[in-house]
């Protein structure tokens, strides 16, 4: 929509031309407005006229009910989270407010959101493909640098997680990258998570420590199956690149850089409790990794699908249709191709 001072604006400089010896026309076909538009301006002047509907649908939030909503927008439990975090917290709660559209509009309404860049375009022609249908069967892991306040030093962050919970399952951070330090951390994985040999894939991407000849004799005494992308595509792992992009983004995360290798793990270390234990991730339908590798995402899930059916109970006008899907995703895929999809067994065996 055309502003009230870009329409002045477009009127003076077609007076000007027209004063200056040219067509009025062509001046407002340079301007890239209608001739009559450019009169009508003139005439009955630029604010827009248009009164708009005035019937008011009858789903329409009330006074209270928006205050509401803006209240616990702006509180301190809730302001650092977005819509889709917080229907399913104030689910668990009891509560129902309003859906996350209603939500986001008005933040927009308030100027309280801000837009978001648009992610990159997925690579095509995926890789090896795998797909997990319980906990403990696909990991993925990489190794980020956290900056140390000396410039140009760093400490190495490896991390293991589990693609179908998305439980960090074993972490550690040393002052270097090697295989060896990798082997010794796969083995304290699944000494962790007790698991036996052929039950898991491991995914990473195809660095040195990933590729090393010590972790991959280390993997196959305990019967892990390595898994790799291709080179130089990070997209193949995006399930370790999205659980770095949300421990740097952290409000917590140090705005300069770590003291020492002891505050770097500290920190990490209250990040993996708060990302295991309440972080609702927004895969596994906003419930956290810790109850989803432990299988009680279901019964929280089915409480959230009561929730909403009252709401929709004691608000009818307000759905037009059924109720948000609250049931737990049943598989998670790795790299999954559009050409086929195979069942669980028979696609391990493929890869």
């Amino acid at each position: 929509m055309i502003r009230v001072e870009q329409k002045q604006s477009a009127l003076a400089l077609i007076e000007e031309a027209c004063c200056s010896g040219a067509r009025k026309s062509k001046a407002c076909e340079i301007m890239g407005i209608n001739v009559r538009t450019a009169q009508r301006w003139q005439c009955m002047g630029v604010e827009d006229r248009r009164k708009g509907s005035s019937k008011k649908p009858a789903n329409k939030l009330n006074d209270l009910e928006r205050a509401e909503i803006i209240k616990i927008l702006g509180s301190d439990e809730y302001r650092d989270l977005n819509p889709a975090q917080i229907v399913p917290r104030l689910a668990d709660q009891g509560r129902y407010l309003a859906s996350e559209a209603t939500m986001y509009r008005i933040l927009k309404e308030q100027k309280m959101n801000c837009h978001r860049s648009p992610s990159k375009p997925r690579v095509p022609k995926k890789p090896q493909e795998l797909v997990a249908d319980g906990p403990n069967q696909v990991w993925s892991w990489d190794i980020t640098y956290l900056p140390l306040v000396i410039k140009g030093f760093f400490v190495y962050l490896y991390m293991v997680m589990d693609l179908y919970s998305r439980k960090i399952v074993a972490w550690q951070i040393y002052d270097t990258q090697s295989s060896e330090l990798a082997a010794d951390l796969m083995t304290e994985a699944c000494l962790l998570e007790n698991v036996g040999k052929d039950q898991v894939y491991l995914h990473s991407d195809n660095g040195t420590p990933m590729k090393g000849a010590s972790l991959l004799a280390r993997l196959q005494e305990l019967g892990v199956i390595p898994s790799f992308s291709r080179p130089s595509v990070s997209n193949d792992n995006p399930y370790s690149e999205a659980l770095f992009k949300t421990l740097k983004y952290r409000p917590e995360y140090p705005d300069r850089a770590f003291e020492n290798i002891g505050q770097a793990r500290q920190w990490v270390e209250n990040f993996v409790i708060w990302y295991n234990k309440e972080h609702l991730h927004s895969g596994i339908r906003f419930v956290s990794p810790i109850n989803r590798h432990e299988g009680k995402d279901i019964k929280i899930l089915q409480k959230r699908h009561q929730v909403y059916l009252k709401a929709q109970q004691n608000n009818p006008l307000r759905w037009t249709g059924e109720t948000r899907d609250w049931n737990p995703p049943e598989t998670v895929w790795l790299n999954k191709s559009h050409k086929h999809q195979l069942p669980s067994d028979q696609l391990k065996k493929a890869a």
